[in-house]
């Protein structure tokens, strides 16, 4: 039954492509013929994934596809199930959030047929990087998923910034996946043979496990936004259409997460793994969440903001799998499948609240045609169940119980909570630095999403656009509501999920947990109930008596005498002047001021004075960049500049002296062949 899915996921998904292509005569092809199919799509990827889940069980085939000698291995295991289900999940969300979305580009210079061709593609490239069983399949799918995306972020292409974001991206996408060829090149040419199954059986010396560990983390860190590499994304995702932000950071970025894991756990096994590995990725993953979340705060645009928020979990996702290779080297494999079942909880979670407030903030600008919180305001009075389910995604990001933010991270502060049990003086004081590096990461977070929501819905209108704002169409909101309503389910059952997830620690390192669930549904219990344990039900439960109870209190009859008064208008005497708010710039400005060295802040006052020396005119100016840019990119293009320059010489124009070359080419060549 589960192949049957399957099959109807990725045939949907492609189905949707070839009807997309008709949509720019005739516009509801798109809305009623691809989205619908991209629903089926979706649907049937968290029915098949679920299953494999559920059962424990492990789906594979092969097709004769292709080359002759090379069939298509396809294998769907519980660790692909899961990341199936994220797919599907979110597939379903945008099914029903883009046919009123894309409206706005039926009458404009954009093509339909493009747009719904590439994102069908998109996602069907997605699924088929999950089935691959081996390294040919793995890399036409990978490169599948990131031309297709290319074109997705390059759509509205008229804008010069969207171009430069999209070439930005290409580069990046196809620098990052040569390494990952390199990688599975290392595991072929071991093996010899392409499938997941013979490198496996690969017994590698230290050195090249190492190499092969270092072209997947760069390779997949590139994709997922892994700090320094990640500068292609703060450009790209914000330019590209919502419900393709919402695909791109909720989904991309996890399937680089699944192939980092399937390389390094699976590929190549928990007996190769290195501590020096997971201290790695401890390392890159704090200093990525920690980076990650202070450009954010500095973001006025929303979908900026959003994305640079992606590194952030990026970065603890991967903390938690460092903690795992590092509790797994030292001999605790327990804890380390706890680090391991923390990071794919997250990833998992972060797809749902991620995709809940990218869809959120196209529902802004679709309302309101506005990008910069700077002019937003009081939108809570005019978007007000747009307001609700945006508020669900800022608590879950923030990581506030009963949401399934908190759980997650919760797993991972336990997982680094045992460093008592390491033997190494070393890590006994890294990997508590990085628990509080973690901590530190959350309050910051917890700061800029109040940022977002309290400059976005609360106080007085900046703007003509926003203060006429009207709520977006019933489609868009129950998009949103259905991925609010997964943000609490997979918060307040723990247990049930991290029962899923253990199959897959067990498929990957013959470990569980076994004591996540002694004490009942009720509780979660990861180490034992003597050590910690953390009940979200009752959680839910005593915030609604807390919330009921107030509210009875304040709306109950003579129950409490209220004086009503206007609040304190700054000095401008004018009631709900938009003046004596807080701006977003303003806001963050502490946290500017405190960890002022992170960024490239140029900041300027122009003061113009009248007869009388009074100001009459105060222009402010503010400019915030990110350092990796000019110390690490920018240095890389000079030289790339500098060479090519110099390579250009040999472009002369005189057929004589290109037929010189390759004359002496071939003798070299010659030469080579002769001494070998």
């Amino acid at each position: 039954m589960a192949l049957s899915f399957i099959i109807l996921s990725i045939g949907c998904a492609l189905l949707s492509s070839l009807i997309a292509l008709g949509a720019d005569r005739y516009p509801i092809l798109l809305r009623l013929g691809t989205f619908i199919l991209l629903g089926i799509s979706g649907i049937s990827a968290v029915i098949s994934g679920g299953i494999i889940l559920v059962n424990n069980i492990t789906i594979t085939t092969k097709f004769y596809l292709g080359l002759p000698w090379l069939q298509w291995h396809i294998c769907l295991d519980p660790l692909s199930a899961l990341f199936f289900v994220i797919v599907g999940i979110v597939t379903t969300a945008i099914s029903i959030y883009a046919p009123s979305y894309v409206r706005e580009f039926e009458h404009s210079s954009y093509s339909l047929a493009i747009l719904g061709f590439f994102t069908g593609l998109f996602i069907a490239s997605m699924l088929l990087v999950l089935l691959a069983a081996d390294a040919f399949v793995f890399m036409i799918s990978w490169e599948l998923m990131s031309l297709s995306s290319y074109f997705l972020v390059v759509y509205q292409h008229l804008q010069s910034a969207n171009r430069r974001a999209a070439f930005l991206y290409l580069l990046m996408a196809h620098v990052g996946g040569l390494a990952i060829l390199l990688a599975f090149a290392v595991l072929v040419s071991f093996g010899n043979n392409f499938t997941f199954e013979m490198m496996r059986q690969v017994d590698l010396i230290p050195t090249w496990a190492t190499i092969t560990f270092g072209l997947a983390l760069f390779g997949f860190g590139m994709k997922a936004g892994l700090f320094p590499i990640h500068i292609w994304l703060p450009e790209a995702h914000p330019v590209a259409p919502s419900h393709i932000s919402a695909l791109m950071s909720g989904v991309m970025l996890k399937i680089a997460i699944y192939g980092l894991i399937r390389i390094v756990f699976d590929l190549l096994g928990i007996e190769l793994l290195h501590w020096t590995w997971g201290l790695t990725l401890v390392i890159l993953g704090g200093i990525s969440a920690l980076l990650g979340i202070l450009y954010a705060l500095m973001q006025n645009d929303i979908k900026r903001l959003l994305a640079y928020s992606s590194i952030e979990n990026i970065g603890i996702i991967c903390m938690g799998l460092g903690l795992s290779i590092l509790f797994i080297t030292t001999g605790h494999l327990f804890i380390g499948a706890l680090g391991l079942i923390a990071a794919l909880y997250h990833a998992f979670n972060h797809s749902l609240f991620k995709s809940l407030l990218f869809l959120s903030a196209g529902a802004i600008v679709h309302a309101t045609h506005e990008r910069n919180l700077e002019y937003m305001g009081g939108l809570i009075h005019r978007l007000p169940q747009t307001a609700f389910f945006t508020l669900v995604g800022c608590l879950s990001i923030s990581a506030l119980p009963p949401f399934n933010g908190f759980v997650s991270e919760w797993l991972t502060f336990q997982t680094a909570l045992q460093a008592p049990n390491l033997d190494s003086g070393v890590l006994r004081v890294i990997v508590p630095f990085s628990a509080a590096l973690l901590a530190l990461t959350g309050a910051l977070s917890a700061t800029c999403f109040v940022k977002m929501y309290g400059i976005a819905f609360l106080g007085q209108p900046r703007d003509r656009h926003v203060r006429h704002a009207r709520e977006v169409s019933l489609g868009m909101r129950m998009a949103l509501g259905l991925l609010a309503v997964c943000c609490l389910i997979f918060g307040i059952l723990p247990t049930t999920t991290i029962t899923l997830l253990d199959t897959i620690a067990q498929h990957l390192l013959g470990s569980g947990l076994p004591n996540a669930s002694i004490e009942g549904w009720l509780w979660l219990t990861p180490i034992s109930p003597h050590v910690a344990s953390y009940s979200a039900p009752l959680v839910l439960l005593f915030i609604v008596i807390v919330w009921t109870l107030s509210y009875l209190l304040l709306h109950g009859p003579k129950t409490l005498r209220r004086r009503r008064a206007h609040p304190w208008d700054c000095g401008f005497g004018q009631e709900g002047n938009s003046r004596a708010q807080y701006t977003a710039t303003a806001f963050a400005m502490p946290i500017r001021r405190i960890f002022q060295p992170v960024w490239l802040v140029e900041e300027h006052i122009e003061q113009r004075k009248d007869e009388t020396l009074y100001n009459t005119e105060i222009r402010y100016q503010l400019n915030i960049r990110d350092r990796s840019s000019p110390v690490l990119y920018e240095p890389i293009g000079h030289w790339i500049m500098f060479i090519a320059r110099h390579l250009s010489r040999i472009q002369t124009g005189n057929i004589r002296i290109y037929l010189s070359y390759s004359f002496f080419t071939l003798l070299l060549l010659l030469w080579l062949i002769t001494f070998t």
